[in-house]
C-alpha cells in the first residue's frame, strides 16, 4: 500500500530554508527527508536553478541556489 502523498509549490529560497532547518536535527532523523527533497528538486530545475518548462528533460545536477 502506497502512503499519501502532497505536492508542495516553493521557491528555492523556501525549499533552502527547510533543509537548513532540517541540517540541525541529528543526521539519522532527517538525511533520507533531505535526500527526497533534492532528489524531487533536483528532477524539477535546471543547472542554473530555473524551473524546466514541459517539453525540457531534467538534467540531474545539485540544488543548491547560492545567494
Amino acid at each position: 500500500m502506497q502512503p499519501n502523498t502532497i505536492t508542495l509549490r516553493l521557491d528555492i529560497t523556501e525549499v533552502n530554508v527547510i533543509i537548513k532547518s532540517l541540517s540541525e536535527r541529528p543526521f539519522r532523523e532527517v538525511y533520507e527527508l533531505i535526500g527526497k527533497i533534492h532528489t524531487q528538486s533536483n528532477a524539477q530545475l535546471k543547472p542554473n536553478g530555473t524551473q524546466l518548462q514541459p517539453n525540457e528533460l531534467p538534467n540531474h545536477h545539485q540544488l543548491h541556489d547560492k545567494r
